[in-house]
């Protein structure tokens, strides 16, 4: 209700016929998303950015520049690194704080309207669940379990069904988890559009093929977690 225009994009067919409808009474711009991760589409997917960036000039008469794009660029590289050393405390064995909680903070950092408070607030809670877990403050020895994509919202029922029955969510390979945060953008790259559509084609979403950088995400988490079990969640109609 309060937006002014909403982003979709090309993923599953649920998805794109939800903006579909919602073109009808609602400001709608869609951004082609390639569903494959070769080098000969990375030029298609740099060109959509491009022409977001043309579409939000226009149509609220702004400039944006390459200078506020860098900025942008440094300060949510910043953001990424401080969740990834957040949620890199479940390598602790056992681990520090439950998965729920672990969740809603990955979860809940993409509601914050100010990007440049989450650095600050993250690092702080990393550092006393730190000293905590320094001073005995600790899980009881779990099994370790990985949940993979997708995990969101109303799905969190599937954290509480293992914690509750005697396993520990260590880490997340979805799409408020590692899958979004493990890779950064280059900052110092001569074409910083050409670096923001790099960094993006590359995260192993389902909906690539073949798609070699989420099998590569989940053996390096599988390992750096001491995971004991993955469980992978399939929503009904998403595939």
């Amino acid at each position: 209700y309060f937006s002014d225009v909403v982003v979709g994009e090309t993923t599953c067919d649920g998805k794109k016929k939800m903006y579909e409808y919602m073109g009808e009474f609602k400001e709608v711009f869609i951004m082609e998303l390639p569903q494959s991760q070769k080098a000969e589409v990375l030029d298609l997917w740099k060109a959509e950015i491009l022409r977001f960036k043309e579409y939000l000039e226009e149509n609220f008469e702004v400039t944006i520049t390459e200078e506020q794009v860098r900025e942008a660029v440094k300060l949510e590289n910043k953001v990424r690194t401080s969740l990834k050393n957040l949620y890199g405390v479940m390598r602790h064995d056992p681990a520090p704080i439950k998965g729920h909680d672990l969740f809603r903070v990955l979860y809940g950092s993409g509601f914050k309207l100010d990007r440049t408070l989450i650095a600050e607030e993250v690092d702080a809670l990393t550092a006393k669940i730190e000293k905590e877990y320094a001073e005995g403050k600790r899980e009881d020895k779990k099994p370790r379990i990985l949940i993979g994509c997708p995990i969101g919202g109303a799905t969190e029922k599937i954290i509480d069904a293992v914690e509750n029955n005697g396993g520990i969510v260590v880490t997340f390979e979805n799409c408020s988890g590692a899958k979004s945060i493990d890779r950064l953008i280059d900052e110092d790259a001569e074409d910083i559009y050409q670096a923001i559509a790099e960094r993006y084609l590359s995260i192993g979403c389902s909906v690539m093929t073949p798609n070699p950088n989420r099998l590569e995400l989940l053996g390096r988490l599988i390992d750096e977690y001491k995971v004991d079990g993955v469980l992978e969640m399939t929503l009904q109609a998403c595939h």
